[in-house]
């Protein structure tokens, strides 16, 4: 993975740094980097005392 170097803060260019980063990567690629932080989120937020939220359930 490449890395950015600035003197000083440029949002500008990080946001161009990122987009070309993203653009290099495949479909698959970019979708498993996806699923992978949202595992390592869903993670965090149990271990930080969020539960997945309750189910309704209807009645019959």
């Amino acid at each position: 993975m490449p890395i950015l170097v600035l003197d000083k803060d440029d949002p500008e260019k990080e946001f161009e740094f990122e987009l070309e980063y993203m653009l290099s990567l495949t479909f698959e690629q970019r979708f498993a980097m996806m699923e992978q932080r949202m595992k390592e989120l869903n993670i965090l937020l149990e271990e930080h005392g969020h539960q997945k939220p309750f189910e309704v359930l209807k009645r019959l």
